[in-house]
């Protein structure tokens, strides 16, 4: 879990200590945030921690792409690096609290947005899950982000567990902007620009439409080592073949993908009676990808030289198209206020290969595929009304209740026949290779659907004390239904000291994804002894396979949670802030993508196989319980320092670390549950991503010149390879930028990110596929393409 303060205003922190741009007017105006139907002034007023992140904040940290953005200007949000994970290169897994992707619950103007319909396969942090795809949501569209990090079911249905991210879209302001942004790494790679429009338009009678539109293209990183391997047959008389000494080496591509992005955002409402108003929000977004797999050399049985006579370099090049439109009126009937909505979102990921082959259909195979498309739908339909009734001590109640209808599907195409089919040549490696196309047999078109019922109450009982309490339950087309409820509670002590707390219940449906994904692909697992790839036929099985139906693998269940948090919020009139919130999360019946397993492990296995072409079979299976403890600590002073301008300062500390508390298989796969899930897997799942994290903040503001200094901690993690677990240390990274107002519209910030060119520990020799993997390739916190710098300027009018 990466901490870190935003480049303008470091006071953004774990629970937000100093009051945020759209609080400072005079009025002190009261803003809905998400975990509250009661507007509060600002976010450590909530009774759970809140963070609010502005659109100031995210652009000025000079990220270009939204999710790493939030990961700079949020503490608990965690968006690790990885490379060489097929689809994950494109669509990155992000988690909050370190707890799995599909454990949080993303909203956009407070509606239910959609996931992706990529599967994490490879060795990413949330192998197995699928996550909401940010970057789909382009910053320029952003008025702002709101972060609950406290369990939410009851309050808003299923993946609520580790918490909520709200992202508010930019709404009426007459007039907008014009950014442009570029840059490059230090090793003059990587090189990316940014262009953003905004406008927003009044319309008359309280009404507005705001459009936002923004490119984005980034060029690859390449921070792979040389390739010392034999590339060529020796000649016939054993020597070596004279273009070994002209190879270019660095063959692996081993970084950031090439990345091409378009989006178009729309949010407009309008009244059209005193007491109702239409509104809608949505858009659009295509992202093209350039990523490298694994590089197959001209002696390579998985090459034919008549095709590359030097090798060849598959590209995994994955379009993903993102659409989601959402209509809604409120309106108000005597004392209730109703909220009536339905929003419809789809995301494809499009797996197209390019500079490959099929090896088995010879040297006619075409060089590039396309090997299928998934795709994810999910329809929702809400009612949700509300009002207030008179309570005890002159107080008032607030009393909300709903209905949501959830429509989910989900789809998977098959490839055309080149990138799956054996041409049966020479016995070579059938399938397109860097990624093997997807079969008729893995086709499915499958949907769920769920209702759900919620009634909530909230009540500032007394000027000291304040309660809250929700209720709710969803019942599924395909598991049945669950029950969730929340307790809240805050005392203020004094005008500066506050106790808070909550405890509640969750639950994760299982996704569509895990429900209905299947495929067979050739996947290359190291050898135990060697370390060398070597390929296999895998085959990911889903619940309605005959497979896992031989292996009594049960439908999937929801995750179920159990969640405790306690916080201290002290403030006072010199500008000192000060919070700790601790918190605890247990989840049982976790949902895991299995290990690979063989005939030779089972004669169960060995049975469930025998008719497919897999070598081996993995699978999604409710499998593990954890617990999750974490402590998180913000102080924040904000300084007048005279003539010498303004200074603002932030300190965060945030602990947290997942235990395994029990691991549970059918009693047909007890005696092989250490391979379904390995020592890789648990490793993965607790320590993949630090325990400690925190930042050191400045902002300093003198005239036209804002200068923002930020100083990341990133505690030690843990990568699990096949030779055994390796540590890597603690790391700390610095980014600097100063903007300077030419004029109140126009203004230009330069700025460095990872200053001083810091990278993580290397690879050691026994694990680094022949010093090609200089780097960990998944899960280092702040990546490794070390020093990048940018440019930008922009025209507000």
């Amino acid at each position: 879990m990466r901490l870190a303060v935003t480049a303008l205003a470091v006071s953004s922190a774990l629970i937000i200590p100093t009051v945020h741009a759209e609080e400072q007017q005079a009025s002190f105006e009261k803003i809905e945030i998400i975990g509250s139907r009661i507007a509060l002034r600002t976010a450590t007023d909530s009774v759970a921690p809140v963070d609010i992140i502005t659109a100031e904040q995210l652009e000025s940290t000079g990220m270009t792409e939204t999710a790493k953005a939030l990961q700079f200007a949020a503490p608990s949000y965690s968006f690790p690096f990885s490379s060489v994970t097929d689809g994950s290169d494109a669509v990155r897994p992000a988690s909050l609290r370190g707890l799995s992707p599909d454990h949080t619950l993303v909203l956009v103007n407070g509606k239910r947005r959609h996931g992706s319909a990529l599967v994490h396969l490879s060795g990413t942090v949330g192998k197995g899950s699928s996550n909401v795809d940010l970057n789909a949501i382009p910053i320029t569209a952003i008025k702002r982000i709101e972060i609950l990090r406290d369990g939410a079911s009851a309050q808003y249905g299923s993946d609520a567990i580790a918490g909520v991210i709200n992202v508010v879209l930019k709404d009426g302001n007459q007039g907008g902007s014009v950014s442009a942004q570029a840059g490059q790494t230090y090793l003059g790679d990587g090189e990316q620009w940014r262009v953003g429009v905004n406008h927003g338009i009044n319309l008359s009678d309280d009404g507005f439409v705001n459009i936002s539109l923004e490119a984005h293209h980034k060029n690859s990183t390449n921070r792979a080592g040389l390739d010392p391997r034999q590339q060529y047959p020796e000649l016939s008389d054993d020597s070596p073949d004279p273009r070994e000494a002209t190879f270019n080496r660095k063959s692996h591509q081993v970084g950031d993908a090439e990345y091409d992005n378009l989006g178009l955002f729309i949010n407009t409402a309008k009244s059209i009676s005193n007491n109702g108003k239409l509104y809608a929000f949505g858009g659009i977004s295509q992202r093209e990808t350039k990523s490298g797999a694994f590089y197959r050399r001209a002696i390579d049985k998985r090459n034919l030289t008549e095709v590359y006579p030097d090798g060849f370099l598959p590209q995994i090049n994955p379009k993903i198209i993102d659409a989601s439109l959402v209509f809604g009126y409120e309106f108000s009937l005597d004392k209730w206020n109703i909220d009536a909505s339905i929003g419809h979102g789809e995301n494809s990921f499009n797996y197209n290969i390019d500079n490959t082959l099929n090896a088995s259909l010879g040297p006619t195979s075409p060089t590039e595929f396309d090997a299928g498309t998934l795709t994810t739908r999910e329809t929702n339909v809400n009612v949700d009304v509300s009002r207030y009734f008179s309570f005890v001590n002159d107080s008032e109640i607030l009393f909300a209740t709903g209905i949501s209808w959830r429509k989910n599907g989900y789809q998977i195409e098959a490839g055309e026949s080149g990138s799956y089919i054996n041409g049966g040549y020479d016995n070579r490696a059938a399938g397109s290779q860097g990624f093997t196309g997807f079969t008729p047999e893995s086709e499915v078109d499958e949907t769920r659907d769920n209702t759900g019922v919620y009634a909530e109450l909230e009540n500032q009982l007394t000027d000291d004390f304040y309660w809250a309490a929700a209720l709710r339950y969803e019942n599924y087309s395909d598991f049945g239904g669950n029950t969730s409820w929340k307790l809240a509670g805050r005392y203020d002590f004094t005008d500066s000291l506050a106790l808070r707390g909550t405890i509640n219940t969750g639950f994760r449906a299982p996704s569509v994804q895990q429900l209905y994904f299947s495929n067979i692909s050739t996947l290359f697992n190291p050898d135990p002894i060697t370390g060398q790839l070597v390929p296999m036929e895998s085959g990911t099985f889903n619940t309605l396979s005959p497979v896992t139906k031989a292996l009594e693998i049960n439908e999937l269940d929801p995750e179920l949670s159990q969640s405790f948090s306690l916080g201290l919020v002290y403030r006072n009139d010199t500008g000192l802030a000060l919070t700790l919130d601790a918190y605890q999360i247990t989840v049982d019946d976790r949902i895991i993508l299995s290990s690979s397993v063989t005939a030779d492990d089972s004669p169960s296995v060995a049975q469930a196989l025998a008719g497919t072409n897999a070598e081996s079979a993995r699978f999604f299976i409710n499998a593990v319980d954890t617990r999750t403890r974490g402590v998180d600590l913000v102080i924040s002073q904000d300084f007048d320092i005279g003539s010498w301008g303004d200074l603002r300062t932030n300190l965060a500390y945030a602990y947290n670390k997942t235990e395994i508390q029990n691991i549970h298989f059918p009693q047909v796969l007890d005696g092989i549950g250490e391979e379904l899930f390995d020592r890789i897997e648990q490793t993965r799942m607790t320590s993949a991503t630090p325990n400690n994290t925190g930042n050191i903040g400045i902002t300093h503001e003198l005239g036209d010149f804002k200068t923002n200094m930020r100083l990341s901690y990133f505690g030690d993690y843990t990568v699990g390879y096949s030779t055994g677990d390796v540590n890597y240390s603690d790391q700390w990274v610095m980014d600097l930028s100063v903007r300077y107002a030419a004029t109140d519209a126009l203004s230009f910030t330069a700025g460095a990110q990872n200053l001083f060119d810091v990278y993580p520990e290397k690879r050691p020799d026994s694990n680094n596929y022949n010093g090609i993997f200089v780097y960990p390739l998944t899960n280092t916190p702040f990546g490794f393409n070390g020093g990048y710098f940018f440019l930008e300027a922009k025209y507000t009018y």
